[in-house]
């Protein structure tokens, strides 16, 4: 099927529009799966499931060593540069093995103590030794993903992450119907294995044409490289993970494990719509900000993604507040202290959004320590204005705090920013002058 002309022309329209097929099977499908685990788990349920999806998001940061966004950036750049890549991907072997062994470890022998510290039981422990296992799958998976989105094949990208979880939602409902909670924290556990057979049919074959394997020889010639990836993604991974758990917990504990359901929910709703920039920020955005070196160049290109993206967002998320209250009787039957959270989480994800257009800069440019500086200041503002507002706020404190923090984010992201580009000029005048 031919795209119609405007938005065959525009490549951040091309690969909204692919992508909107798979978000939309995806939010209905996750809209039927959520109302299933609502009726079946709870909203105690919701939040033991909350937990477990944020170990699997840091383990995709600690099993790579935090590699992802490095091979985005280094094979968009020498994807025509087979030397580059054979030294890329040997140092990137090197960490995964590393990642994925000390993550494995740490998870089997720490079983008991995450089961406890978690969910403060050790009726758990069988998932933490589970994830032990799947671990190198998580690592090899992420890394593949990265390949993908490097190359910015939005076609396969879309099937991959069509297909993956279709099968993957197939395996929680068997998990659910078998098992309940703890057949869905299995299937949970499981989907990184389907993901990677999945990306082995669709992208096995034109992987070998990146990937040299023959030439692979275990050499560490990008290691300061990417080092900073290292860096930049166990906090803006990692750590909001960590983060995240914690808040789930200190919700649980001040109030009750209800309402930290309640704010899982929001949050599940949150991270559904917000994939949708996920494969523009992967496939699109790293990749260009890393090929752009001058401001105009820059800005038109920010304009450029704004004027594209944020008019369908800003429409979708009005449309999701109108009818948020059908959205909790249709997907969180009797989850009714929901309601209240939507419109902080609403707008802090609108300019969240807007902040992490420009802040894939960072990335782009491997400046750490900005990216480090107001990755650290975000996560220090949620935490601390979640644990104040909440004492006046409740459940509700904690949304307010997310969109606070965006704001000040966004702010200090636009001000190094300027800054970057303004320091660059004055070092460009210099050199004319000398």
């Amino acid at each position: 099927m031919r795209l119609p002309k405007f938005i065959g022309n525009n490549i951040v329209l091309k690969i909204t529009s692919l992508n909107a097929l798979v978000i939309a099977v995806r939010l209905i499908v996750s809209a039927i799966i959520q109302r299933l685990l609502a009726v079946m788990v709870g909203e105690a349920g919701i939040a033991s499931i909350g937990q477990v999806r944020n170990v699997m998001a840091m383990l995709t940061s600690t099993a790579t060593l935090g590699t992802f966004n490095g091979v985005v950036k280094y094979v968009a750049e020498f994807k025509k540069d087979q030397p580059e890549l054979s030294k890329l991907f040997s140092t990137v072997t090197v960490f995964m093995v590393i990642g994925a062994l000390c993550s494995a470890v740490v998870l089997f022998i720490g079983a008991s103590f995450f089961s406890n510290y978690l969910f403060n039981t050790s009726d758990y422990i069988y998932i933490f030794q589970l994830l032990a296992v799947i671990v190198p799958f998580i690592a090899i998976g992420r890394v593949v993903n990265a390949v993908v989105s490097g190359l910015s094949d939005y076609k396969r990208y879309a099937k991959i992450e069509l297909i993956s979880y279709l099968l993957a939602t197939i395996a929680l409902v068997i998990g659910l119907y078998s098992s309940e909670l703890k057949g869905v924290l299995i299937a949970i556990a499981f989907a990184p294995v389907i993901q990677l057979i999945v990306l082995a049919f669709v992208f096995g074959k034109i992987l070998k044409t990146y990937v040299p394997f023959k030439s692979l020889n275990l050499n560490l010639f990008y290691r300061n490289k990417l080092l900073a990836f290292t860096l930049m993604s166990f906090i803006s991974t990692f750590l909001l993970n960590y983060i995240e758990l914690n808040i789930r917990t200190l919700v649980a504990d001040e109030l009750n494990i209800n309402e930290a359901g309640y704010w899982t929910a929001v949050t599940f709703i949150s991270k559904n719509y917000m994939v949708f920039a996920t494969g523009l920020f992967t496939l699109y955005v790293l990749p260009k900000f890393a090929s752009i070196h001058t401001k105009l160049e820059f800005k038109n290109e920010v304009l450029n993604i704004y004027k594209t993206i944020l008019p369908i967002f800003g429409l979708g998320m009005i449309l999701v507040y109108v009818f948020r209250n059908y959205i909790i009787e249709l997907i969180y039957p009797d989850f009714t202290g929901m309601e209240p959270l939507f419109k902080w989480q609403l707008l802090g994800d609108f300019i969240r959004l807007g902040a992490l257009v420009l802040s894939h800069q960072f990335l782009a440019k491997r400046m750490v320590k900005s990216f480090v500086i107001t990755e650290i200041i975000s996560l220090g503002l949620f935490f601390v204005l979640s644990k104040v507002f909440i004492q006046s706020y409740g459940t509700e404190g904690i949304v307010i705090a997310h969109f606070v923090r965006y704001i000040i984010y966004f702010i200090m992201v636009i001000f190094i920013i300027k800054n970057y580009f303004d320091n660059k000029k004055e070092k460009f005048d210099d050199g004319e002058n000398m």
